[in-house]
């Protein structure tokens, strides 16, 4: 059952039930093994268990929560339908109430590359999904849950501010609906905490324009689990009063790393000298992040075979490389291997006394030094001319050693005149494009495990090329009869790579796993408790508002 809420929003009966279970998934919608495993495995109920070998039993959500980024790359009504309706419809068909669980999404930034045309259509408009029923009116919402426990969903729209109307929405709640000791769990589209730390801002700094004014001046404190996707990963950090702090973006799409920059501890607000109060401190503990570092870490030594993992972005390195040697190269034959400067100071005349060969140069050094990743203006230079000259040294290495080779008696003997022009231009041109799809892809691997194992940059990149799709993770969240919260971090390490066809009585088929190398569903860590015991033998409890 459902009341109705301010303006007409639907918010979860408490007098239809006492206790409540919550699914949390972001970051679906990519490839279909990873995005059809999480479907699958949140469309049941689940027996769990943690590294100590303890089990928990878990039940399907009556609520799933979408924290955001629902597709991926870009937002449309074929995106959508292919990539995240279609697994789903398949890993759960059409329920019957009172037993169908209900659906609720928050946009995040790939759901906004259409203005939220496909989100709404999809999202606002009370269909089925599958077998779960969307009931939000809006991109934002607020969920009256069972004991005191309410569950908010916000619309950062791209980082900008929050509208007008979105902000007098949680106003209103929480000044008519909300009691004073009344507990929520904030769903944002992305990890403010973590971004902060990691462009050396303070949080509020950081989130001024979108959630600090929404999270101290109208909610008042009242926040005890923050939850967010947008990173693909699970961490957790948890201050000394039990508030929580999650990361979960694990739903479908590529994995991001755990390891780079040291997000161990993360600090709150200023501290007051005058009242000697320190800033408020939130740690995460090695076991609270997924996959652990040391996997991470071993994830990335893939980037050295990235040409072998990208076979098709090597034909733009090809062609790189072949346009800037016709650009600058100049003619080497005369130079043997033992007089490499002489080649080297032949091809850096032809081109500083060539304007288009300093002009291309001089723009390929540009495009390297914009696509570098930091903030930092000396950084982005120093590494865009790094990478941008290992290339320019391979172009002419490869240029030298081709120009070289072709111009052997043998070559010439069978080729002379305009034919050996010809030949050497066509044969030449597809050596370097050849030479440029392997070297410069591999350059390019190289560039990327350094930049993120020594400097902490490149995250994106630097995964997204390993085209991983596991490491999955979501949430289950058990609010009980005596309103604690318990939170279970769901991880599973290898997605299935075939599935079964089931009969299922003429409706779209649904599939099971059929993959032995596959993995089942575990607990990342042993289960979040809030309010946490103050003690194993008093059996006190902390409530926090």
């Amino acid at each position: 059952e459902y009341d109705v809420g301010p303006d007409g929003e639907p918010v979860p009966s408490t007098r239809a039930r006492q206790e409540i279970w919550i699914d949390y998934v972001s970051d679906v919608g990519d490839g279909w093994d990873s995005t059809y495993a999480i479907a699958f495995y949140l469309s049941q109920g689940l027996s769990l268990e943690d590294a100590s070998h303890k089990r928990y039993e878990t039940k399907r959500g009556a609520i799933l929560i979408m924290g955001g980024d629902e597709v991926y790359p870009t937002a449309s009504r074929s995106e959508y339908e292919s990539r995240l309706v279609g697994p789903y419809e398949a890993a759960l068909k059409k329920t019957k109430p009172p037993d169908h669980p209900h659906l609720f999404a928050v946009p995040g930034n790939h759901d906004w590359y259409d203005s939220l045309a496909s989100f709404t259509r999809l999202f606002c408009a009370q269909r089925w999904f599958g077998g779960w029923k969307t009931r939000q009116a809006r991109s934002y919402f607020a969920l009256k849950l069972p004991n005191k426990w309410w569950l908010m969903g916000t619309d950062i729209q791209l980082g900008s501010e929050m509208d007008d109307p979105q902000v007098e929405y949680f106003r209103r709640i929480a000044e008519v609906e909300m009691k004073e000791d009344d507990r929520i769990i904030l769903c944002n589209a992305e990890p403010h905490w973590i971004y902060a730390h990691l462009y050396h801002k303070s949080d509020s700094d950081y989130n001024e324009s979108n959630l600090a004014f929404l999270e101290n001046k109208i909610f008042k404190g009242r926040v005890a689990v923050f939850v967010a996707g947008d990173l693909h990963h699970y961490r957790r950090h948890e201050a000394s009063d039990g508030t929580q702090k999650i990361t979960a973006g694990g739903g479908g799409a590529f994995l991001h790393p755990t390891h780079g920059t040291d997000v161990s501890l993360l600090r709150e607000g200023e501290a007051d000298l005058r009242k000697n109060v320190p800033p408020r401190e939130f740690r995460c503990k090695p076991t609270s992040q997924y996959p652990s570092h040391s996997i991470s870490r071993r994830l990335c030594w893939r980037n050295w075979g990235f040409v072998a993992l990208n076979p098709k972005f090597g034909v733009l390195t090809g062609i790189l490389y072949l346009l800037t040697s016709w650009a600058v190269m100049a003619p080497l034959c005369s130079f043997g291997w033992s007089n490499a400067g002489g080649a080297l100071r032949q091809s850096i005349i032809s081109t500083m006394t060539s304007q288009t060969g300093a002009l291309w140069i001089s723009l390929v050094l540009l495009a390297l030094v914009l696509f570098t990743d930091t903030h930092k203006v000396f950084y982005r230079w120093a590494g865009g001319i790094v990478h941008g000259g290992f290339h320019l040294l391979a172009i002419f290495l490869l240029g030298w050693a081709i120009d070289w080779t072709l111009c052997l008696s043998s070559f010439r003997d069978h080729a002379p005149g305009f034919c050996e022009f010809v030949s050497k231009l066509l044969l030449g041109g597809a050596l370097m494009f050849a030479g440029g799809w392997i070297v410069g892809s591999g350059i390019l691997g190289v560039y990327l495990w350094v930049s993120l194992n020594v400097f902490c940059r490149h995250q994106n990149e630097a995964f997204s090329s390993l085209h991983i799709p596991d490491y999955k993770n979501f949430l289950r969240l058990h609010i009980n009869q005596a309103g604690r919260l318990t939170i279970h971090s769901i991880g599973i390490d290898r997605v299935p790579r075939k599935w079964t066809e089931v009969e299922t009585d003429g409706q779209k088929p649904r599939f099971e796993p059929a993959d032995q190398a596959a993995t089942s569903p575990f607990l990342i860590e042993e289960p979040t408790v809030f309010p946490k015991p103050v003690s194993a033998s008093s059996g006190d409890i902390t409530a926090h508002s």
